[in-house]
């Protein structure tokens, strides 16, 4: 019998099902050997020999895995299509002892399907050493910034934080941003509108606002003061309106790309507030079961194969007028691996309500079918028309209209767009002005990033890579330098802030945007074989160590706040000082280390929007525990002790009356007993 070794027992399962009785499926449960947490695990003076271990919850698999091995004729390695599978198929091959039988093959597919698999398994391959090595380059580049900074972070700042080679460039979007909106001065600007009518029977009334000035262009931030607004407007007082010229044509919105990983996690979030991590879990149930094509990639690339089935379909669905001629193909833009697939349905024929799919699965795979299968239908078409009206002041207005002629893809993938209609006019048709309406505007600071915003950031920096984007999102969170708002946007902590600013003024090249992109590029080589992977660690350990030796020595322990409050210990009546740690300010006993009372600060408390619901005179509040774990309660308290570890969602549960909360499997009742 013949072995086939898979990251995980769903896609093991999966995969049965396509193969016969001459193959076993075994699954490694993901990484079987990685770093030593205890020690730095890298000898960067032995040309950086890494020390690999087996985890202890993973050698009792291993264990299982060696006596499939011991009684299999030949092993193949089908772990995922990419860099970190890979590697993961070259760790079994170390770690299961296969270089001393050399009966193995490894084999690779895009989509767990029978067509897929069966082409894989007629063409084995070796292990790819570059893609092993770009991986061991990658970890071991993050291994020795996290285990190097962070104890500098921990003397110089507080005890237990932690830097990232990636996190730090992210948290630094972040903190820049919210410094743009704090530094940002409004500027005014007006514009002005007229509503005009039609001189005929039916006085069909429309609005155009004032686009030039005696042929000149008005600003793209129109008119700069009211002053100015208001001398326009008496030069427009008693003047006559006429259409000068109308300009009509049809115009067609094509349809975006498949999605990458990168498009599908925005997508998601936009569109159904998944977060990145969680879109990325329900894509890899997807993939496991078969149902859509690997979901870490770059690549707008779609198979023949799909590309005929989907036209197919569309024209037995949609009929012929919807379908094209040729196949609308794209190509991706900087480091995109175009031997990948884009996001797809690995059958178009599986219509999202055909699946028995949870709710969060079937949400996602909707969105990527939808968005495949419009991928491949005609443009949508519109009738426009923009009319520019004369004033006898020498004043120009526009007005602009657009109708739905042919709605194309957006059938299958709806899209914002505003149909307005202009009544139909004629060139010289003189208009009469119902009114004229001056508005101030000020301009807006820039948004801080939503999940979406800070991942198109990320890509368009050439920041991380598809399967890093989600990790590196959730990774800030959980080291609590950023944190949501309530309108899920992010924001520093006082904590990242703080690093930020450390890593900032000491040590630039790593929170620098051009220098990790670059580094991204030299990992790109490495997985290309253009460049030895310990020749890329070299180039940065050396000035990275050296200029960390000399900061030691420089940089004195950060002035925190130190200084004592007017509060008192409650336990040895010194008083209470202000201190900084990883979750930011907090009030301690200035007796320490006699007294070792400490307490949350008001500050460290942010509102959720919603009344509490068991006094209903309170507000829900977010809070942290001494050790820094959030949790919800009344602000009333100790009045009213009530308190939830999970966020409230402001809903009640239709079974028992209890809160429902947000958890990471979706919205549950808070009452465990409950089950809903």
């Amino acid at each position: 019998m013949d072995l086939i070794i898979v990251e995980s027992p769903t896609k093991a399962k999966t995969l049965k099902n396509f193969l016969g009785a001459n193959y076993s499926v075994q699954s490694s449960y993901g990484h079987i050997r990685d770093l030593p947490k205890s020690e730095l695990g890298i000898d960067p003076e032995d040309n950086f020999k890494i020390k690999y271990v087996i985890p202890t919850k993973a050698r009792k698999n291993v264990t299982l895995l060696k006596k499939e091995v011991a009684k299999s004729d030949f092993i193949y390695l089908a772990t995922d299509p990419d860099r970190e599978g890979e590697a993961i198929s070259w760790h079994l091959v170390e770690a299961l002892g296969l270089n001393k039988k050399r009966n193995y093959k490894r084999i690779a597919f895009h989509e767990i399907t029978k067509h897929a698999i069966e082409d894989a398994l007629r063409k084995p391959m070796e292990i790819n050493e570059n893609l092993v090595n770009a991986q061991q380059a990658r970890r071991a580049l993050d291994r020795i910034v996290g285990y190097k900074l962070s104890p500098f972070l921990w003397k110089k700042v507080a005890k237990n934080l932690s830097a990232g080679r990636v996190q730090s460039v992210a948290v630094r979007l972040i903190v820049e941003r919210e410094n743009e909106i704090k530094n940002f001065k409004p500027e005014e600007y007006w514009t002005i509108t007229a509503l005009l009518q039609k001189q005929d029977s039916e006085k069909r009334q429309f609005e155009a606002v004032l686009s030039k000035i005696n042929g000149t262009q008005v600003p793209k931030l129109g008119i700069k003061s009211k002053k100015e607004a208001d001398d326009i407007l008496k030069k427009l007082d008693n003047a006559d309106y006429s259409v000068s010229s109308l300009e009509k044509k049809e115009t067609a919105r094509n349809p975006l790309p498949p999605f990458t990983t990168s498009t599908m996690e925005q997508d998601a979030s936009k569109k159904m507030r998944f977060p990145a991590k969680m879109t990325m879990r329900v894509a890899q149930e997807l993939y496991e079961k078969g149902f859509i094509t690997y979901h870490r990639t770059d690549s707008l690339n779609l198979s023949a194969q799909s590309l005929a089935a989907a036209k197919s379909f569309i024209e037995k669905e949609f009929g012929k007028n919807y379908s094209l001629e040729a196949p609308r193909k794209f190509k991706a833009k900087g480091r995109a691996q175009e031997a990948h697939e884009a996001i797809r349905p690995t059958a178009v024929e599986n219509k999202p309500e055909l699946l028995k799919l949870d709710d969060r699965q079937a949400k996602l795979y909707k969105l990527i079918w939808n968005r495949f299968v419009a991928s491949q239908m005609k443009p949508a078409i519109f009738d426009s028309i923009k009319a520019e009206i004369e004033t006898s002041s020498g004043h120009t207005f526009q007005a602009n209209g657009s109708t739905l002629k042919f709605d194309g893809f957006l059938k299958v993938y709806p899209m914002k767009y505003e149909e307005k209609e202009l009544p139909g006019l004629t060139e010289k048709e003189k208009l009469d002005l119902i009114k004229i309406t001056p508005d101030e505007h000020f301009t807006q600071p820039p948004a801080r990033y939503t999940e979406a915003n800070l991942i198109k950031e990320l890509e368009a920096n050439e920041i991380g890579r598809p399967s890093t984007y989600a990790p590196i999102i959730s990774t800030i969170q959980d080291r609590n330098y950023v944190q949501k708002n309530t309108d899920k946007r992010f924001e520093p902590t006082e904590v990242g802030i703080m690093v930020d600013e450390i890593m900032v003024s000491h040590f630039p090249e790593i929170v620098d945007i051009k220098f990790t992109a670059n580094m991204e590029k030299g990992l790109d080589k490495v997985a290309q074989g253009k460049e030895v992977w310990t020749t890329l660690l070299q180039k940065f350990y050396k000035p990275f160590e050296f200029n960390l030796e000399q900061k030691y020595t420089e940089v004195k322990k950060a002035s925190m706040i130190q200084e004592t409050t007017d509060k008192i210990c409650p336990k040895c009546g010194k008083p209470l000082a202000v201190k900084f740690g990883r979750f930011g300010k907090f009030l301690a006993c200035s007796g320490f280390p006699d007294c070792r009372h400490t307490e949350p600060m008001e500050n460290n408390k942010a509102k959720t929007g919603l009344k509490c619901f068991k006094c209903e005179q309170g507000d829900i509040i977010a809070k942290r525990t001494k050790k820094g774990k959030t949790f919800y309660g009344c602000s009333n308290w100790p009045t009213c002790d009530f308190a939830l570890w999970d966020k409230p969602t402001g809903e009640k549960c239709g079974k028992c009356g209890e809160p429902m909360v947000e958890k990471k499997n979706g919205t549950k009742c808070s009452n465990k007993n409950c089950g809903k």
